[in-house]
């Protein structure tokens, strides 16, 4: 193999300033060689040739694979552009990433500082946190409310912006706040991508995330990472990756890193359309807490204005009941009625139907698609009016 199999070497060095689309076209290409691919294939492999001592990058499938390689090294020039020291390591899920940072990082008798109103997988976390001897406290996302459980504590988990809620806390405050008291800090960057946010650039130890929603936009890939700046704690969780196993097939690492190419297209296309719907929503009589924090007028805006450079594809809002909700999604002919989010299809979900997020029963979490705008505003307001009877 050669380096640009293998993805022992860099590609070519991007301008300084370049823009995020350059960088997100470019991301992890390896050297260019002639008559080869600009992006290798997936390596399928569960060993490599190793005669004499087991040197070198890739000896075994469950602990490196060149295709993984290159997706590391995409998804970290996205995170942490220009911050030597920087690694990233791909996951099989978001909830293996998420699961690597808080059990390689804590122990029986710490302490850790969780949302209370985050993804509804963090209460089984917390369960099993607490099954091994690990203190979990809780507060919610907005107002930078989790400042209040931080002394003492190993570590801080924020959700920004906070899934469904769509609530924005101020990063840089309570990373600064928490490093002050001796604790990592570990940011869940998924709603808002790194064309978003850079968390690492807001003080954070950790930026984690599903692959799965917008970071690859297709939904039909899995995967989480995590980037980390701390060569320390970042070993910890290599080495939580090797134990478990939580690792990413060959082919969603390629299908992954091919589609970080049209990142900031479906980011820039989603975000502009998410906002034109929630200012189409907020005319809806209908319609209450609605919450997108793009709005001017959110409640999470000001804060969000600070530290997101693109407010996401999610907007949220309530319909009088679930029954008015269930129409609502019934007529929609524009919009699949599923979960996740971040797909270049729209989709949307009365979220109460999972029964693990404290949201009214006709709470709606819809996820905004590259439809073209007017199409998909139509599609939704239609909806409404037709779900009204």
């Amino acid at each position: 193999m050669n380096d640009s199999t293998t993805g022992a070497g860099h590609g070519p060095a991007l301008p300084d300033g370049a823009g995020e689309g350059t960088r997100a076209v470019r991301a992890g290409l390896p050297e260019p060689v002639k008559h080869e691919p600009t992006l290798p294939g997936p390596v399928f492999a569960a060993h490599f040739h190793l005669p004499g001592d087991p040197t070198g990058p890739y000896t075994y499938g469950r602990d490196e694979n060149p295709t993984w390689t290159l997706l590391e090294r995409a998804i970290g020039e996205l995170e942490a552009p220009g911050r030597d020291g920087a690694e990233t390591l791909v996951f099989a899920s978001g909830m293996a990433a998420i699961s690597s940072v808080l059990f390689s990082q804590l122990r029986s008798g710490d302490a850790v500082v969780l949302p209370d109103d985050g993804y509804q997988a963090l209460p089984l976390v917390r369960a099993q946190l607490e099954a091994y001897g690990i203190e979990v406290r809780t507060a919610p996302t907005g107002g930078d409310a989790q400042l209040e459980v931080l002394d003492g504590a190993k570590l801080l988990w924020i959700e920004t912006p906070s899934n469904p809620g769509l609530d924005v806390c101020d990063v840089r405050r309570l990373a600064e706040a928490a490093h002050a008291r001796g604790a990592l800090v570990a940011v869940d960057n998924t709603l808002a991508t790194p064309l978003g946010q850079r968390p690492l650039e807001l003080g954070a130890d950790f930026a984690v995330a599903s692959g799965t929603k917008q970071l690859t936009g297709h939904g039909d890939v899995l995967l989480g990472y995590v980037t980390g700046h701390n060569a320390e704690a970042m070993a910890g969780v290599r080495r939580w990756r090797k134990i478990v196993g939580a690792i990413p097939g060959p082919m969603e690492a390629w299908l992954a890193h091919r589609s970080i190419a049209t990142l900031q297209l479906r980011v820039d296309r989603q975000s502009a359309t998410a906002l034109a719907l929630a200012e189409a929503l907020r005319e809806r009589s209908e319609v209450t807490g609605l919450r997108y924090p793009g709005l001017p007028e959110d409640p999470s805006h000001k804060v969000a204005a600070r530290q997101m450079r693109r407010f996401g594809c999610v907007v949220s809002f309530t319909l009088p009941s679930r029954e008015r909700a269930d129409r609502f999604l019934d007529a929609l002919r524009l919009v699949d009625d599923a979960t996740s989010f971040g797909g270049v299809r729209s989709t949307a979900e009365r979220r109460g139907r999972w029964g693990g997020d404290a949201v009214p029963e006709g709470f709606i979490r819809f996820s905004v698609g590259a439809e073209d705008p007017g199409d998909l505003v139509a599609d939704v307001l239609r909806a409404l009016d037709e779900s009204a009877g």
